[in-house]
């Protein structure tokens, strides 16, 4: 590549100048000058002009519209400026479809208003700061906004925004745990309500829809016990996690079926058909099925066909309920036991199954993680609480009512939005991540 050095180039009408051709630069000293005669016009190699009356062509500029924008829609045009005036109503502006690299657009508050009627962005299908989506949304009293095209993997991006946090959130990942209501004991203990898990990645202005599940309800023993209610997650771009809640206790009736436990996320300890000789079934745990289990099976209730009759454990998130016996000192079954997580920071154990009840060859215990003990000839113990436990069985009145489930989600610090609704416990510094945990019905939005 050569290259010619002068002090000054001047330009006679009729002739042409080309500056950056292949292979010739001409460097002008500091101070030097070009003048171009009436008429003249200096070509740049990119294609862009300057004439001597004070004109310039394929430079990136904003031109600036005179017209003030009071509709409740505009559709932008590359390279140009707008006033933005919100008083009467709120604008989304579509920007261009197409985009090339250096494209600008200027959007300014005409008269500060945008904090009463906010100004929406519609991407029209290119990356915002790399995403598509949500559409960002600026809300400041006075505020300018000026965005650059970069290309299609970051696509428009803020040089000025009066505002450095994201308009378009990056995505991040959230740990969720997910424990349904426990069913309510009857003869046989309540089953615990089931038991997921999942981690998953969202983007930014994700709203997650919490439901919380109730436990089932105390209900007399001579009848089948009620199940707990389902707890979920769901929200767009998200698999919905639903966990099943726990099934009720089998009774101590005179007729079939009621004398099986209920399925459910955990199933329902069996009860018995008295007074003759009989086997109440315990209800069918991880119900309906998922991978990895939700929960596991009831214990089965017996009769001696004599005199002694005994529940069945409900099922608990790692372990089944154990059977019922016909012979002392502790015949009712034992509710199963729950499972451990740390999300919260520490280690809780959640989901026991509820124990089953005995007429007099005592009682068995509730699983670890809530589960409700059975109780005869005293009262049952209901299961625990915002931990999805089953509630324990009766040898005589009334089985307890199964615990309230829970919903937690755990996810960085940095990406906590503060935006909630249900009133959720926050915690904050859990090891760098912030979590959530709504012992009833909300959303959190990312």
């Amino acid at each position: 590549m050569s290259e010619i050095k002068v002090n000054k180039i001047s330009q006679r009408s009729g002739t042409a100048i080309t500056l950056g051709n292949s292979g010739t630069d001409f460097q002008l000293p500091s101070g030097a000058d070009i003048v171009a005669q009436s008429g003249s016009v200096i070509t740049i190699a990119s294609g862009a002009t300057i004439t001597n009356n004070g004109t310039a062509t394929g430079f990136a500029s904003i031109a600036w519209q005179s017209s003030i924008v009071t509709a409740s829609t505009l559709t932008a045009v590359a390279n140009r400026g707008y006033w933005i005036n919100t008083t009467s109503n709120a604008c989304t502006i579509t920007l261009p479809a197409s985009a090339s690299v250096g494209d600008q657009l200027v959007f300014s508050d005409y008269a500060r208003t945008w904090d009463t009627n906010a100004v929406t962005i519609n991407t029209n299908g290119l990356n915002f700061q790399g995403a598509t989506t949500p559409n960002p949304v600026y809300n400041t009293e006075g505020q300018t906004v000026s965005i650059v095209y970069s290309g299609a993997t970051q696509g428009w991006i803020p040089t000025s925004d009066d505002n450095v946090t994201y308009e378009t959130p990056p995505p991040y990942s959230i740990d969720f745990l997910v424990v349904a209501g426990g069913g309510g004991g009857s003869y046989g203990g309540g089953g615990a309500g089931g038991y997921r898990t999942s981690t998953q990645t969202v983007n930014g202005g994700t709203v997650i829809t919490v439901t919380v599940g109730d436990g089932g309800a105390s209900i007399p023993n001579n009848s089948r016990g009620n199940s707990g209610s389902n707890s979920s997650i769901s929200g767009s771009g998200l698999s919905t996690i639903t966990s099943a809640g726990g099934g009720g206790g089998g009774g101590e009736v005179a007729s079939s079926p009621n004398e099986n436990g209920r399925d459910g996320g955990s199933g329902g300890g069996g009860g018995s058909i008295g007074p003759t000789s009989s086997t109440g079934l315990g209800g069918t745990g991880n119900t309906p099925s998922t991978s990895p289990s939700q929960g596991n099976n009831g214990g089965t209730g017996t009769t001696d066909a004599v005199t002694y009759r005994s529940g069945g454990g409900g099922g608990g998130a790692s372990a089944s309920g154990t059977n019922g016996g016909t012979s002392g000192p502790s015949a009712g079954g034992n509710g199963g036991n729950g499972t451990a997580s740390s999300i919260t920071g520490s280690s809780v154990t959640r989901a026991g199954g509820g124990g089953g009840s005995s007429n007099g060859l005592g009682n068995g215990t509730g699983g670890t993680g809530g589960g409700g003990a059975a109780g005869y000839p005293g009262a049952a113990t209901a299961g625990t609480a915002n931990t999805g436990g089953g509630g324990g069985g009766s040898g005589a009145g009334t089985g307890a009512g199964g615990g309230k489930g829970v919903v937690i989600l755990s996810m960085p610090d940095a990406n906590y939005s503060g935006t909630t609704t249900g009133s959720p416990t926050v915690a904050t510094g859990v090891s760098g991540k912030t979590v959530l945990t709504f012992n009833g019905d909300g959303s959190y939005t990312t």
